[in-house]
């Protein structure tokens, strides 16, 4: 069956938010670049993550309610990644495969890959990188990967096919390290770790012999575990470069004359039921709360107009269809589907508790289950029927995005990437488990200094500050 293109499809819908350029013009060397983030990891370890593999356990109803889960991803964390280790490709701003420390790659049959590693780099502690260290971390992350070496090779080995295993190596988490028992990774990307504090603050330092070249700032200091309001108000006393904006702060932040910086809809807003379902009756329940839920209204008052509706798991730039999911509630048949029960339960509702949107759309989505006769209680607590949850897609690549998706949602994908139609055929056959219920896609917005010149954000969402410099106020058109 025919493949479809989906970079040439996202590229041309996709502009990927990035500071206005300044009025200077040459890059200056030197400077501390002071950024703040909500998500506060306790590790620096970028394949701890819960939801970003294809190969990783689905997330049982026991999992989802643990309090114990492996370091949630975030865009943030991404973005800290990229600044310490490199992938053996990368994603450019076209969204085409580059290559990084991986120089050249083939595949042959047996879904069989094979990828030169580049030579001459190190890491920051001084070790030549090897195609064995790279084998090794590449396993550590992935457990269920074939991978050996041959050579100056590593060669990766699936089982079924797989021609989106280069997209998974651009990950983040797929990231190369060398994993030194209880002190911290080193990597090879341009800047190296000074100074570690788990969920508080990373400090580093530009690497001076890094194989891509020196970066312009002399260091970059990350405070994380930081509210969106204590971020802006740090920023207004010029004490932060690089802040995150909550959505809903948008049109206020604009209105300041603020110059605000955004992704394409990269997260996921949804609902996401801890099992699966029990019954025909609890069947006709989850089918009237989607129907029940007032996307436009919750995006118009409690989003600010930020983001977009969403009945899909993947949006309309990255799958090319998601506009044919109708987003409108249809009160009348989520009333008729909830009379066709007798007994209703009431569900619990998560939320997090440190996302102060978070409780205000679980009260209105509460609000719209009630007018259609079915009884939400909205809570905090970590046990519960269903939860609001954030999901950063992992990738722009519809497949992996899916997937990844999918295994959080604790349900096999089916299909191995193929044509738009097997996409879209996965993705509904997602949706009718009704485990998940998306609500709104939504870009991932920053606020930076007026000093802050030429950073960008990626693909996926994360900030890209390598080549970034700090300059003078004063020149800033």
């Amino acid at each position: 069956m025919k493949r479809f293109d989906w970079r040439s499809l996202v590229v041309s819908s996709m502009m990927i938010g990035a500071v206005a350029a300044k009025a200077e013009t040459r890059p200056q060397y030197g400077g501390t670049l002071h950024v703040m983030t909500r998500a506060a990891p306790t590790s620096l370890d970028p394949a701890d993550v819960y939801s970003a593999s294809l190969n990783s356990a689905n997330l049982n109803s026991a999992n989802l309610n643990s309090t114990n889960l492996a370091q949630p991803d975030s865009f943030a964390r991404r973005g800290l990644t990229v600044l310490m280790f490199d992938t053996l490709v990368t994603v450019n701003e076209n969204l085409r495969i580059q290559p990084s420390l991986a120089t050249s790659w083939q595949a042959s049959v047996g879904n069989r890959w094979q990828l030169r590693i580049r030579s001459g780099v190190k890491f920051h502690d001084g070790t030549p990188l090897s195609a064995d260290i790279v084998a090794a971390s590449l396993r550590a992350a992935n457990p269920a990967w074939n991978v050996s070496t041959a050579a100056d090779s590593v060669v990766v080995t699936r089982d079924g096919s797989d021609p989106e295993l280069l997209g998974e190596l651009a990950l983040p988490r797929n990231a190369i390290l060398k994993r030194n028992g209880s002190s911290l990774p080193t990597g090879t990307g341009p800047f190296y770790i000074v100074d570690w504090q788990p969920g508080k603050k990373l400090a580093v330092a530009a690497e001076e012999n890094c194989w891509r070249g020196r970066p312009f700032l002399d260091a970059i200091e990350i405070d994380r575990g930081k509210t969106f309001r204590e971020q802006m108000t740090s920023m207004d006393l010029s004490k932060a470069d690089l802040v995150e904006v909550a959505a809903e702060q948008t049109h206020q932040i604009s209105r300041e004359g603020r110059h605000l910086s955004n992704s394409m809809p990269i997260e996921l807003l949804a609902l996401l039921f801890t099992r699966d379902v029990a019954s025909p009756e609890e069947k006709l329940l989850r089918e009237a709360l989607a129907l029940s839920v007032e996307r436009e209204s919750i995006r118009s008052v409690l989003l600010q107009g930020a983001g977009q509706p969403a009945a899909s798991i993947l949006p309309n730039w990255m799958s090319g269809y998601g506009f044919v999911f109708p987003t409108a509630a249809d009160l009348p048949r989520a009333r008729h589907a909830r009379e066709q029960v007798h007994t209703i339960p009431t569900w619990s509702l998560g939320y997090d508790s440190s996302d102060p949107m978070a409780r205000l759309v679980a009260e209105r989505i509460a609000l719209n289950a009630k007018d259609a006769g079915l009884s939400l209680q909205p809570t905090a607590t970590a046990a519960t029927d269903l939860k609001l949850v954030r999901i950063p897609l992992a990738s722009p690549d519809p497949w992996i995005a899916l997937a990844n998706v999918a295994a959080l949602a604790g349900v096999p994908l089916g299909k191995d990437a193929g044509s738009v139609e097997d996409l879209y055929e996965s993705e509904q056959t997602l949706l009718t488990t009704q485990r998940i219920v998306p609500l709104f896609h939504l870009p991932v917005f920053y606020a930076a200094s007026t000093t802050l010149n030429h950073w960008a954000l990626r693909p996926d969402g994360s900030w890209n500050l390598a080549d970034a410099w700090l300059g003078s106020a004063n020149h800033v058109q």
